[in-house]
C-alpha cells in the first residue's frame, strides 16, 4: 500500500473514532462499477462519515451534484471530490448520462443519497426517490448498500442487490435495511 493511501485511511479511521463511530466493511461486495446509496441519510454527518469509509477503502468515488455548487473557488474541489454537475432544471436524461459514464470507465463508482431519506424527526417521509435503482439497471451494475445508525453509531457496507424488478427490489432493500437503520423506508408505487 502506498503512503498516500495509508494515510487517506488512517485519517478515515481518526475521522470514525473522533465522531465516536464504528465501520463495518464487507470488502467481497464491492465490484469495478456500482451504483452505491447509503440510508440513514439524515445530517451532514452522515456524508462525512460516509466519505471517511470510503477513504478507508481507497476508493474513488463519484457523486451527483447541482451544477449551481460548480462556480469559483468550490468547482475544483468538487470536481476533485468526483463531483458531476447536474442541471436540476435542464430537461437532461440523467440515467443516460450516467449510463455513458459506466460504459467510459474502467472503475466508476457512483455514490447517491436518495432524496426523501433526509426527513427531520417528526415529519412524514415521502417515497425514496428510484433513479439510483433505473441508472444501475441500465448501466448493468448492482447496488451497494451501506448503512448508517445514528443510534447505535455504527455504519459500514450491508451488501448489494442486482436490479432486476423494481417494485421486488426496493421491498427487497427494506428488507435488508430493516435491521440496521431506524427508518422507515416508503417504497413508491412503480413500474419498470
Amino acid at each position: 500500500m502506498c503512503f498516500l493511501a495509508m494515510l487517506k485511511k488512517l485519517l478515515g479511521e481518526s475521522a470514525f473514532k473522533l465522531a465516536g463511530w464504528n465501520y463495518h466493511i464487507e470488502p467481497n461486495v464491492l465490484e469495478k462499477k456500482q451504483v452505491i446509496v447509503g440510508f440513514e441519510h439524515t445530517s451532514m454527518r452522515d456524508a462525512v462519515l460516509s466519505l471517511a469509509l470510503f477513504q478507508i477503502m481507497d476508493m474513488k468515488i463519484h457523486l451527483l451534484i447541482k451544477k449551481e455548487l460548480f462556480k469559483g473557488p468550490m468547482k475544483p474541489l468538487l470536481k476533485r471530490l468526483g463531483g458531476i454537475a447536474v442541471d436540476r432544471n435542464a430537461n437532461q436524461d440523467i440515467v443516460s448520462v450516467m449510463v455513458q459514464h459506466f460504459q467510459e470507465n474502467d472503475q466508476f463508482n457512483l455514490v447517491i443519497a436518495p432524496e426523501a431519506t433526509r426527513a427531520k424527526t417528526g415529519e412524514t417521509r415521502r417515497p425514496i426517490r428510484t433513479g439510483f435503482w433505473h441508472i444501475a439497471k441500465a448501466a448493468g451494475v448492482p447496488i451497494v448498500l451501506l448503512y448508517a445508525n445514528s443510534s447505535t453509531k455504527q455504519g459500514g457496507i450491508l451488501g448489494k442487490i442486482y436490479p432486476t424488478e423494481i417494485n421486488h427490489d426496493l421491498a427487497l432493500l427494506k428488507k435488508l435495511y430493516k435491521d440496521k437503520v431506524d427508518l422507515d423506508i416508503v417504497i413508491p408505487d412503480v413500474k419498470n
